[in-house]
């Protein structure tokens, strides 16, 4: 994984200011090139890419995979973090009143592939999983 490539993930958003409060503001994620139908973000070195689509449907029906007695958002995406970014980050979330759609936890405990998660959606209904590892050597082990 040492020559692990950033990512590029454009994802549709139905308001702009919202999306820069959310990304920027909550996640704090560092804003890059912008304008007024697009927001550029470092995602943890990867770029996460906020498109307007003013015809969106945010309420629109959540498919969902049954895993680990929870049921999963389908599509997500999100970023795999060592364990101690990853508890910063779920504290600052719930300090912040983030509405989980499942509440951080860890998942196949004492199992392969043991790994902490949280998955919640963002202002457009986009929902986001952020995963973390205490060896990621093991990430794809089966």
């Amino acid at each position: 994984m040492d020559n692990l490539r950033p990512f590029h993930l454009a994802i549709p958003v139905h308001d702009i200011k919202l999306a820069r409060e959310f990304y920027g503001e909550l996640l704090g994620f560092e804003e890059g090139r912008s304008s007024k139908h697009w927001i550029d973000y470092n995602c943890y070195g990867h770029q996460l890419v906020a498109h307007l689509d003013e015809t969106m449907k945010v309420d629109s029906d959540k498919v969902t995979n049954s895993v680990d007695g929870h049921e999963v958002p389908v599509p997500h995406f999100g970023v795999i973090l060592d364990m101690e970014d990853w508890q910063r980050l779920a504290d600052k979330l719930t300090a912040k009143g983030v509405k989980f759609v499942i509440e951080p936890y860890i998942r196949f405990k004492g199992q392969v592939g043991e790994q902490a998660t949280m998955f919640f959606y963002d202002p457009s209904g986009n929902a986001l999983e952020f995963k973390g590892f205490k060896d990621l050597s093991g990430l794809f082990d089966k």
